[in-house]
């Protein structure tokens, strides 16, 4: 059985289409957004939530969405019940435009999605560096959607890691504090605290850092958005990240300081799998 679906112009295939030319504004320009969601042992936790951020994506990027948010979510809960139900999948709606010159032409904007095997990661610790790259300031880039223009200065950060002998990037935004990792949120504990960098425009506060924030506040953790510094990440008590792709995972190192999976990881991780389990179902 296949382990992947695509759905390209109101037609189902399990054969990833060739969507864009060269003269697809597109290719060469970037009016590209996409939105993550997963979907795991007929589980799919907050898919509206992430149907709704590409909708939203577009119409920032000048796009006009050529479907509705619930109509996503519907195609997206069609294509996971079509692949077995066993499979760890990663859920991909994307718009992308094809016309215009500089600013694209909304009338051109097209529609694709992608449902594919990916299995998520073991919940191991990882190693991460501060990055010499920074996140630019919401003046300077689409940073309020979940744009692909975005990324590759992420891939120039997740390389300049992987070439010191670490796994991710801590990465600071314009002013010098700490925006996130290259490829997730960050969380860090403290004294029985725990804290994470406030949104300032810089980076993406994912849905899954808002979901894993809701559910430690009601579990009656003090959780507390505010400016964070990378000596305030040195001195946490246990630092972890948040992220659609691999959900939640402990850090194991920061620069030179190692650290153990904490109480408060494994809270938040326990609250997450129990809030899937309890609301994700795609049946």
């Amino acid at each position: 059985m296949s382990k992947q679906i695509f759905h390209v112009d109101g037609r189902w295939t399990s054969r990833a289409p060739k969507l864009t030319g060269p003269m697809d504004t597109a290719f060469w320009l970037s009016p590209v957004v996409f939105d993550g969601a997963r979907a795991f042992g007929g589980l799919a936790p907050d898919l509206d939530r992430h149907c709704r951020r590409v909708v939203e994506s577009a119409r920032r990027m000048l796009m006009t969405p050529t479907i509705e948010a619930e109509e996503i979510e519907q195609l997206c809960r069609r294509a996971i019940r079509k692949l077995p139900r066993k499979a760890e999948l990663y859920v991909r709606p994307m718009f992308y435009a094809t016309g215009g010159f500089i600013v694209p032409d909304p009338t051109t904007t097209q529609f694709c999605l992608a449902v594919y095997d990916s299995p998520l990661p073991a919940p191991r610790g990882f190693s991460a560096m501060l990055s010499s790259r920074r996140r630019p300031a919401a003046d300077q880039a689409p940073t309020d959607a979940k744009a692909s223009c975005l990324y590759p200065n992420s891939a120039r950060a997740l390389k300049e890691a992987d070439d010191k002998g670490f796994d991710n990037a801590i990465i600071r935004d314009f002013r010098g504090n700490i925006a996130e990792f290259a490829s997730s949120n960050l969380f860090y504990a403290k004294d029985g605290a725990v804290y994470t960098p406030k949104p300032n425009g810089t980076f993406l506060a994912g849905v899954t850092r808002d979901r894993v924030i809701e559910l430690l506040r009601a579990d009656g953790v003090e959780v507390v958005e505010k400016t964070v510094t990378m000596e305030d990440v040195l001195k946490a008590d246990e630092v972890f990240s948040s992220g659609n792709y691999a959900k939640l995972l402990p850090a194991s190192r920061i620069e030179d300081r190692h650290f153990q999976p904490g109480p408060f990881y494994r809270r938040a991780r326990k609250l997450y799998w129990r809030f899937a389990r309890e609301r994700g179902s795609v049946l």
